[in-house]
């Protein structure tokens, strides 16, 4: 592990400003404690010579001076560290969502290389990375840094002041200091990966959970919820087994450091002890090794104890800074297709997901007219998804080029709709659930896009109509509902180009007359692209396509495209 990720100061400006203040803290600290000790040394010896305490009088005061500016300095630099981590916390979090929302769903969902290198696999994981992660930075920031800069502050100024005073004893000092950090270092190798397997459990840990509970009632439905309560005892057990064999080779880890430090400071002890037994030394000189020689060693055990603390932030920091680092697609200055463009154009794209041996996308080129209706069919596994994927920009080929290349990613999308097979709707109110399609949108057009989309009959029905909460997933609705939810945020975003994939899957025969009804009015006007296993819906199109293994065939034209709706 590196003391410290220099990406940080890269993604959370507010690490500069911490910094900064621990090292001032750090020397701050650093003269306390010289000071300290000269003083203490000044009083003892003056005390051992039989000076009076009127002569002691200012030594004393100074030594409460000095005292109170360690304890205020000390308070000062802690709760500089937890606001900064609180800061450094916040500012990561922003980055990490806005980062993510970047990359789009087909970076967390397709076995992408990105995803493989931030080491995050699946949104269950990354809601814990974020949270209970990034929290863990508290030690980090208020315990290790602090510490990690008083180590290196601290012993160098020790012995500049020995070995003013006594040569000898800043020699011996000098010699033993370097054992402490070779330990730690070889401990800190040791327990690298017990760390990192930890944290990898608990991600896994969280991100099983969360699915476990979003799919509890399907669970209970088919008798497997006892099963899957198994599955999450043995790997709440796995993490429990891991947590105690780091925090064993933690405390053991403290021994070692501790007993080092003990026997060098002992071994000062004993040679400073027998020389001024012979006379070789002064007294406040002895007193002032004494007294200095254990500070000079104390920054670096500290550093050990709060290395292990700190480590499973610096563990998740360091998985967040990796997701920051993962190749967004790339923003261009818009030199291509205008805004109110709405066609489609694909040359040669292919598209490979690692692992697999045949491409998903294999050399397809496309070109769809604005205001031309495309039908794609095909099996699954066939490439169909991918294909949308590639359009809505979530995926990037690795061969050819698209026709929206030049334009940022952002102002591409601004211009699609897209309705997936299985619409996400959040905890929150049925009004909220359709603003998604134009966050500034108002009730009234909220209420309008509810009516287009044949959903308003049934939300005026709910306990608070358009108010009402639905549920994780919309749990509270039926499939049917769902999907109306869906087709009014499409209805409330009204752009120029329309995906659609599997847009009556899974429902019923008369839910799925109603819905197709519903899509058919919103594709007028628009250019659509919808991928289909079902054939009845070739009848809408103005070109069928078939893609199979990848490949993309598609048929002449059917019939003339639509008018462009103004």
């Amino acid at each position: 592990m590196k003391p410290f990720d220099p990406r940080l100061l890269t993604h959370a400006g507010a690490a500069r400003v911490f910094l900064a203040g621990t090292v001032l803290f750090g020397l701050v600290t650093t003269g306390l404690v010289l000071a300290q000790a000269v003083l203490l040394a000044r009083i003892l010896a003056g005390a051992f010579h039989g000076k009076g305490v009127a002569s002691l009088a200012s030594a004393f005061v100074l030594l409460l001076v000095v005292v109170a500016g360690r304890a205020l300095a000390a308070y000062g630099a802690e709760a500089m560290a937890l606001r900064a981590a609180s800061v450094v916390k916040s500012q990561l979090r922003r980055a990490l969502v806005r980062h993510v929302l970047r990359l789009g769903p087909g970076w967390m969902d397709a076995p992408d290389e990105r995803a493989a290198e931030a080491t995050v696999s699946g949104p269950g994981e990354l809601a814990t990375l974020a949270t209970r992660g990034l929290d863990s930075l508290d030690a980090y920031f208020a315990r290790y840094l602090p510490q990690l800069v008083l180590a290196c502050l601290t012993p160098l100024a020790v012995l500049a002041v020995v070995g003013g005073a006594d040569p000898l004893s800043a020699g011996v000092i000098a010699a033993t200091l370097p054992l402490i950090p070779i330990f730690m270092i070889l401990v800190g190798l040791h327990t690298r990966a017990r760390t990192e397997r930890q944290w990898t459990l608990l991600q896994r840990l969280g991100g099983h959970f969360l699915d476990v509970v979003e799919g509890l009632p399907t669970l209970k439905v088919f008798g497997r919820a006892k099963a899957q309560a198994e599955v999450i005892r043995e790997v709440t057990g796995a993490h429990r087994r891991a947590t105690m064999r780091t925090l064993r080779v933690a405390f053991l880890s403290a021994l070692v450091l501790e007993l080092l430090s003990t026997l060098a400071v002992a071994l000062v002890a004993v040679e400073i002890g027998l020389r001024l037994l012979g006379g070789g030394v002064p007294y406040e000189t002895a007193l002032l090794v004494l007294l200095l020689a254990p500070e000079a060693y104390l920054p670096l055990r500290n550093v050990g104890a709060q290395f292990h603390a700190s480590m499973e932030g610096v563990t998740a920091a360091g998985r967040v800074l990796d997701v920051l680092d993962t190749a967004a697609p790339e923003e261009r200055t818009a030199t291509g297709h205008a805004p109110e463009d709405a066609s489609l154009r694909l040359e040669g794209v292919t598209v490979r997901y690692p692992g697999r041996d045949r491409p998903a996308l294999a050399d397809v080129s496309l070109e769809v007219g604005t205001g031309e209706r495309l039908v794609v069919i095909g099996p699954s596994g066939g490439g169909k998804s991918t294909l949308l994927a590639v359009i809505l920009r979530f995926v990037q080929p690795v061969e050819g080029r698209t026709g929206f290349d030049d334009v940022p990613v952002a102002e591409w999308r601004k211009r699609l709709s897209w309705v997936p097979q299985d619409p996400y709707l959040f905890a929150g109110s049925v009004a909220d659930n359709i603003r998604l399609g134009d966050p500034g949108a108002d009730d009234r057009a909220v209420r309008h896009a509810a009516e287009l989309a044949g959903a308003d009959a049934f939300i005026r029905r709910l306990p608070g109509g358009y108010g009402t909460p639905i549920g994780e997933r919309g749990s509270r609705l039926s499939s049917g509902e769902r999907q109306r939810i869906a087709l009014a945020r499409a209805f409330l975003r009204d752009a120029p180009v329309l995906l659609l994939d599997e847009p009556t899957a899974h429902l019923d025969g008369e839910n799925a007359r109603e819905i197709r009804a519903t899509v058919e009015r919103l594709m007028a006007g628009r250019t659509v692209v919808l991928v289909t296993h079902d054939h009845t819906w070739t009848g809408v199109a103005d070109r069928v396509a078939e893609i199979d293994d990848g490949r993309l065939v598609v048929h002449e034209r059917t019939r003339e495209p639509l008018a462009v709706a103004s």
